[in-house]
């Protein structure tokens, strides 16, 4: 009987260790990216290397930066999975009639892949962050 309550509890132990194991792996990509204040300093970053980027950074300079970052705070908040709401225009209608060609979004990505590089996001979540945000492409580029 013994060996039976032994056995029992080992693997009451083991399903209690999958269960923890597996919760801690369903945060979400929100709560993994550092929540708000960790996005907001990547945004601050991204922006800041588009700024920099003489390959695209015509395309911001009439831009209300400040509003620029907000939404686009919103915008990763939504997609990772936090409490926030995009309000602004669809990629389409936001991007209409700029003529972005692949070359100049891919360099927006490197742009964004250097900021979360910066701060040291894992490979696992700026990989599931920029599977987020690819579907995007097809409403950006127009060339």
């Amino acid at each position: 009987m013994r060996s039976i309550a032994k056995e029992f509890l080992l693997a009451a132990a083991v399903v209690i260790g999958v269960t923890l194991a597996a919760g801690a792996q369903q945060k979400s990509l929100y709560e993994r990216l550092g929540g708000q204040p960790a996005i907001t300093a990547v945004v601050d970053r991204f922006v800041a290397n588009l700024a920099a980027d003489k390959r695209i950074n015509t395309f911001f300079a009439n831009s209300d930066i400040p509003a620029f970052k907000s939404k686009l705070v919103d915008q990763v908040c939504q997609a990772s999975g936090g409490p926030c709401t995009y309000t602004g225009k669809d990629m389409k209608a936001a991007h209409q009639g700029l003529g972005i060609t692949e070359a100049d979004f891919n360099a927006l990505v490197e742009d964004l892949t250097a900021a979360l590089d910066h701060f040291k996001v894992p490979k696992q979540e700026k990989d599931e962050l920029l599977g987020l945000l690819a579907p995007m492409k097809s409403d950006i580029v127009e060339g």
